[in-house]
């Protein structure tokens, strides 16, 4: 592997804690619907996947009697005002991950399946766009992750060849989104019972200060 020059991020549950603010929010849209998803539902099969398929997907499951197109954008308006009057918390050790590797002069950039409005909402409440060169956004790609269109946008509009990259995923999703762009990719996941299938990874970590801790140490930098 060359040194690593581009750190690659997705943001919900990688960067941001905002897995329970996605669930409390499609409880919140599905109520009238007479709608209550379970918490081990939602991280079973809804986590980490876009919001347009998990629309579709739950118009299946429930039998809800509405127009795709309005769903999803009615669904979209509600996480763009939460993210807008929100404060998302980070995960542990990112905020400290994000500033050693951006004073070490690496390219950091965030590639995520969430609309460019609510990351555009997420960094201007939060203050760490300073540190990122790049936002890769569902909106900027025709096919969200599993697909690997988003992360080969992000490494062509930095000019770099993939093996100079390195992508920090929480999600199979995600994982393999890298993984099928050939970019090697570390899961950070705090949830021990995600990790069996996350082992599809190159390197699977607690946190950030872990995979600090390992990127010092094999000299990737």
């Amino acid at each position: 592997m060359s040194k690593i020059k581009a750190l690659l991020f997705d943001l919900d549950g990688t960067l941001i804690d905002s897995e329970k603010f996605h669930f409390d929010c499609w409880n919140e849209f599905l109520h009238p619907y007479g709608v209550t998803l379970e918490l081990k539902d939602w991280l079973t099969n809804y986590a980490g996947i876009p919001l347009p398929q998990n629309a579709k997907t739950l118009i299946d499951r429930y039998k809800i009697d509405t127009d795709l197109a309005d769903f999803i954008a009615k669904r979209e308006q509600l996480t763009y005002e939460g993210f807008k009057t929100k404060d998302i918390t980070l995960m542990p050790f990112a905020l400290e991950f994000v500033q050693f590797f951006y004073e070490k002069r690496l390219t950091l950039a965030v590639v995520t399946a969430s609309p460019r409005v609510d990351v555009e909402a997420v960094f201007e409440r939060n203050g760490l766009a300073k540190y990122f060169k790049l936002f890769i956004t569902r909106t900027d790609v025709s096919k969200s992750k599993p697909d690997p269109e988003s992360y080969n946008v992000c490494v062509e509009r930095l000019g770099l060849q993939k093996d100079e990259c390195l992508v920090f995923e929480d999600t199979v999703n995600g994982v393999k989104s890298a993984m099928a762009a050939g970019i090697t990719c570390y899961a950070i996941q705090n949830n021990i019972r995600a990790h069996l299938k996350l082992k599809i990874a190159d390197e699977l970590f607690l946190s950030f200060a872990n995979a600090k801790e390992f990127i010092v140490q094999q000299q990737l930098i």
